[in-house]
């Protein structure tokens, strides 16, 4: 962040400038090092803060953090001071809301703070998740291979969502298509048939008829349409965001026939991807079900895992817990659970279950996009054809009555 100041010099003249620096109390620690006296010092307001602002407000996606991670791992990992690492990130990093972040946690560092703790004073961009990875990096000294671990489970997740919008862009790119000719075919089309009817002055077949003011309709009161749809949408969104609503989301979410197989999956390779990586750092078992808990984002799940984390602190096994839910964990991840709590190496044994859900989630994205071209096409030609019909029956209807 920029400051800008007036202060007097050693030979007590005033001079004014700006300085650079992480905080207000740094920037004044750094003018006095070259032995200028403070006077007024404020944060440099420019022209383009409202953007700023807004840009503030966006999400550090998942991929920016892997990427942040890795490159901190490495620099770590070369015995780069950790000040200086962070330093050099927030330099080359181009979102404004994490560039101050992590200026602010080298700031908060350099005044004595171990990194799990500078970490942790930005809660909404590192969970609690990532603060106890970085926390038994330190106790055991490996540091750096804790922050590798971070960005590895970073961008499992992150591939995974990005397959998932992949999928969907081929149908998002088909329904705009779908919108765009329903334009053109109510805004300029239409108009022009109705023009012709007119002129002939005969009265045109009844389903002519009802197609043209269908049409003529949905030109003059799109607006109301369009609404409707954008308060629908808005109270969907919000509905979902409250916590009844985000209840039964969760829970119609995992009985579609078509989608609930693969979100637990997906589900099924998070929670393994967090207890093992958790697990290989050295938390403790109940802790990592306590920090995996939190992370868990399907409500159905969270309680699962709470019922796991309690009846485990009693003396019961993971695997006799989760065959109580066998319609949310499968057989064979019950199976390997039993077999690392049996062997004593349920980590490798989860990240074996994440490597064969990876896989498994890469496959059902696969094939549902394969499957998804033909029935999108056929549906999309079912549409044209429709609208086809519509445009070409008005055009016999007046040629016809012609």
């Amino acid at each position: 962040m920029k400051y800008t100041y007036q202060a007097r010099n050693q030979e007590g003249k005033m001079e004014s400038g700006m300085v650079e620096a992480y905080s207000k109390e740094a920037a004044a620690e750094l003018l006095q090092k070259y032995n200028i006296f403070v006077t007024f010092l404020e944060e440099e307001r420019t022209k383009e803060f409202f953007f700023k602002k807004i840009e503030l407000g966006r999400k550090i996606s998942k991929k920016e953090l892997a990427i942040f991670f890795r490159q901190l791992s490495i620099m770590m990992g070369s015995r780069v001071p950790v000040i200086q690492s962070l330093s050099s990130l927030a330099a080359q990093t181009g979102k404004i809301s994490f560039k101050e972040a992590i200026a602010k946690i080298a700031g908060l560092i350099e005044e004595g703070l171990p990194l799990s703790e500078a970490f942790a004073a930005y809660p909404k961009i590192f969970n609690n998740f990532y603060i106890n990875l970085i926390k038994s990096g330190e106790a055991s000294g490996k540091i750096s291979e804790a922050l590798y671990n971070i960005s590895e489970h970073l961008e499992r997740e992150s591939d995974i969502i990005a397959q998932v919008r992949q999928a969907m862009v081929y149908p998002v790119f088909v329904i705009s298509f779908l919108f765009v000719t329903i334009v053109v075919i109510t805004t300029f089309l239409i108009p022009k048939i109705a023009d012709l009817i007119k002129e002939t002055g005969v009265r045109p077949p009844l389903f002519t008829l009802a197609m043209l003011n269908f049409y003529k309709f949905l030109g003059i009161y799109w607006w109301i349409f369009a609404i409707l749809s954008l308060v629908f949408v808005a109270l969907a969104i919000y509905y979902f965001k409250t916590g009844q609503g985000r209840r039964n989301y969760d829970q119609i979410s995992l009985k579609i026939p078509v989608a609930k197989e693969f979100l637990k999956k997906v589900f099924l390779a998070r929670f393994c991807g967090n207890i093992s990586a958790l697990l290989i750092a050295g938390v403790s078992i109940n802790k990592a079900l306590l920090i995996t808990e939190e992370t868990v984002n399907n409500n159905v799940y969270r309680k699962i895992v709470s019922e796991i984390e309690q009846k485990v602190s009693e003396g019961e096994k993971i695997s006799a817990v989760m065959a109580k839910h066998q319609d949310y964990f499968s057989p064979f991840v019950i199976q390997m659970v039993k077999v690392g709590e049996e062997t004593g190496k349920l980590d490798k044994a989860l990240t074996e279950v994440v490597s064969f859900y990876q896989k498994e989630i890469k496959r059902t994205i696969d094939l549902f996009s394969v499957l998804l071209e033909p029935v999108v096409i056929i549906l999309l030609g079912i549409m044209i054809t429709f609208l086809a019909m519509s445009v070409l029956s008005s055009l016999y209807g007046v040629i016809g009555t012609v």
